[in-house]
Formats: C-alpha cells, structure tokens, sequence
C-alpha cells in the first residue's frame, strides 16, 4: 500500500488506507528506527499490554535489601 503525508496547518498528516482504519480517538506514535508505529490507546491511555512489554523479570531490579536490626531491651 501507498499514501502521501501532507501539511495539515503546522503539523504533518497521513491518510491511512481503509484497510488500516483505526477506532477513531487517542493514538501513541513512536519512531522506531526508520518505522512508525501507531497503536490506540486503551481507555487508561496507555496501549495495550504496554506494561507487559516493559516488564522486567529481574526479582533484585530496583530493591534495596531491608537491613533490620532487634532492639535490645
């Protein structure tokens, strides 16, 4: 498929083909190398499974280990 990106007032727009309509509302845009990426944002304005994509397995990441010590009494 083919489109043209063209001047809307001071902002640059695309014409999506209908085969790639998206609901109508919020997008996210992100540049990936040479690559767009538009995806619709859920109604909490992240895109789906955003926080599974960024989730890190490590069980250590970003924990101090607690240093308790008894009080004598």
């Amino acid at each position: 498929m083919e489109t043209k990106v063209f001047k809307s007032g001071n902002s640059l727009a695309i014409r999506l083909p209908k085969e790639l309509e998206l609901p109508c509302g919020s997008v996210s845009i992100i540049r990936e190398g040479n690559k767009l990426v538009i995806e619709p944002l859920t109604a909490s304005g992240w895109p789906a499974g955003f926080f599974d994509s960024i989730r890190i397995e490590r069980e250590d990441f970003g924990r101090v280990a607690p240093h308790y010590r008894e009080k004598s009494l």
